[in-house]
């Protein structure tokens, strides 16, 4: 990890604003991408692990239930990414990847060592994106604001039935905003090339 942060420090300070700032996008977005990877497979093993019926329970729940980051504001659709800035692009990215830094910590053992540090990776990197691309203007100015309540009653105990209903709502919402976030880098790092065609 740090040579990782170390390697984003040395891009974020260069006077080469195209080249470098693409280099430091593809390493964010390359780390994303994995973590999305991640976050299908951890889904799919989960659903293979269960019966036919509890599958289409929770899938039918999940259909009904919403994700803690819904209160994350963002695009509504690939149009309003699109006409989306690159600041606001990277700020929503960082929320949503700071909103799982908590709940991550809940995952089985192997699970939460390979997400945690990603998790943590990707934040540092995105922060730097965002400093480059802000004329310092404060974007952040409480930090302590940016914490979502951690999935209600998710960290309580519960029985058999709702702790695998939980379980499966944070591996799918994990799913989908590592979804969005890598839609939303990919969008902000193709905006660096004039020529690219960004079109979702």
């Amino acid at each position: 990890m740090l040579m990782f942060v170390l390697s984003l420090l040395s891009v974020g300070v260069s006077s080469q604003p195209i080249t470098d700032g693409q280099r430091l996008f593809s390493i964010a977005v390359s780390r994303v991408q994995h973590l999305h990877l991640l976050a299908q497979r951890f889904l799919s093993d989960f659903e293979s692990s269960l019966q036919a019926e509890e599958q289409h329970q929770l899938n039918k729940i999940f259909l009904q239930d919403f994700c803690n980051s819904d209160y994350i504001i963002s695009p509504i659709d690939k149009h309003e990414t699109q006409r989306s800035s690159v600041l606001k692009l990277l700020s929503i990215s960082y929320r949503l990847v700071e909103s799982w830094e908590f709940p991550s910590r809940s995952l089985s053992g192997g699970l939460r060592t390979q997400i945690s540090s990603k998790l943590s990776e990707l934040k540092t990197g995105i922060l730097l994106l965002i400093r480059a691309s802000q004329d310092g203007t404060e974007i952040f100015p409480d930090s302590s604001a940016l914490q979502l309540a951690p999935y209600g009653n998710y960290y309580q105990s519960l029985g058999p039935d709702e702790s695998l209903k939980r379980t499966y709502e944070l591996l799918a919402c994990f799913k989908k905003d590592m979804h969005k976030v890598e839609t939303y880098l990919t969008v902000a790092k193709c905006r660096l090339s004039p020529e690219a065609n960004c079109t979702l």
